[in-house]
């Protein structure tokens, strides 16, 4: 008896394949270059080990200028808030709080309103 498999030749589009994505890549950042982050400007400098000069005005004005630093900002912002918004949004279904496309565009919105204003903030710099 041969098995009846059948193949769906026209499978419905999804578009977690983007939000995953945005996912990933907002954990990853948040997880590797955050903690780091966090320990030089708020940990390392007030103690001292890193000279205090090195972050003045006009050298973090120039750096968040700069096209790597600018991305950089952006990137620390925007990226955790994707991932963030992403787990939110599952961890709703999860908790059987069942929101469907309100609360997806409500999670994602929020996400792109930050990553849009992150985006200004450089411009405007």
């Amino acid at each position: 008896m041969k098995p009846n498999f059948s193949v769906n030749t026209a499978p419905k589009r999804s578009d977690e394949p983007i939000w995953w994505s945005l996912f990933g890549a907002g954990g990853t950042w948040f997880a590797m270059v955050t903690p780091v982050t966090i320990l030089v400007l708020g940990v390392l400098i007030p103690l001292g080990v890193i000279d205090s000069e090195a972050l003045d005005y006009q050298r973090v004005k120039g750096f968040s200028s700069s096209l790597i630093g600018g991305l950089f900002i952006i990137a620390t912002l925007a990226l955790p808030m994707w991932h963030a918004m992403h787990r939110i949004h599952h961890g709703m279904h999860d908790l059987k709080i069942h929101a469907g496309l309100t609360g997806k565009i409500a999670c994602y919105a929020f996400a792109g309103l930050v990553s849009v204003l992150a985006v200004i903030f450089i411009i405007m710099l």
